[in-house]
């Protein structure tokens, strides 16, 4: 590859954080927090392999299969490197206390509430739903558990009584 080595990193960094998520397109995969990191490595034959670590948010999201397919795809498009491999990995849990303030924001910007940071020393169940979540549209927190069911595993529903909005909060993990 002619690129350096921190040059490469920094296209890599920034075409995963052009990868939106899925199921909310308003947040990307990096500020999600879903994107452990990425090693370059020699092969064989003396080209190198790209091998991004991708941490799902629970062990069943049905969204992981279009994430791989996503980066895989991106990430080629940029020839930074011979081969690309997207790699799920559970060597620590994904939470959600990895996704970003500007994660977060994008979040709360488009209708999510987003998750209360527990910090590493919660020892709670992996999936807590608080009673109370802040409404993304009035910032009230008059609100209402109304389905710890949301539509995926990672969120709830909600009720504001202030504004009278519905809103999807995720759970903290």
């Amino acid at each position: 590859m002619v690129a350096d080595a921190p040059t490469r990193e920094s296209a890599v960094w920034a075409a995963l954080a052009e990868i939106a998520d899925p199921e909310i397109p308003a947040i990307s995969l990096v500020d999600l927090g879903v994107i452990r990191g990425f090693a370059f490595t020699s092969m064989p034959d003396g080209g190198d392999r790209l091998t991004v670590e991708l941490m799902p948010t629970f062990v069943g999201c049905p969204a992981i299969d279009v994430m791989r397919q996503q980066i895989g795809e991106r990430l080629t498009e940029l020839s930074i490197a011979d081969d690309i491999a997207v790699k799920l990995t559970f060597a620590e849990p994904w939470t959600s206390d990895r996704i970003t303030p500007a994660g977060r924001e994008a979040l709360r910007l488009s209708g999510f509430a987003p998750p209360v940071t527990i910090g590493s020393s919660f020892s709670g169940d992996s999936l807590t739903v608080l009673p109370i979540a802040t409404c993304p549209y009035c910032a009230s927190r008059n609100t209402t558990l109304e389905n710890p069911f949301g539509p995926t595993l990672c969120r709830a529903i909600y009720h504001c009584a202030d504004c009278r909005q519905p809103f999807e909060a995720f759970k903290p993990v």
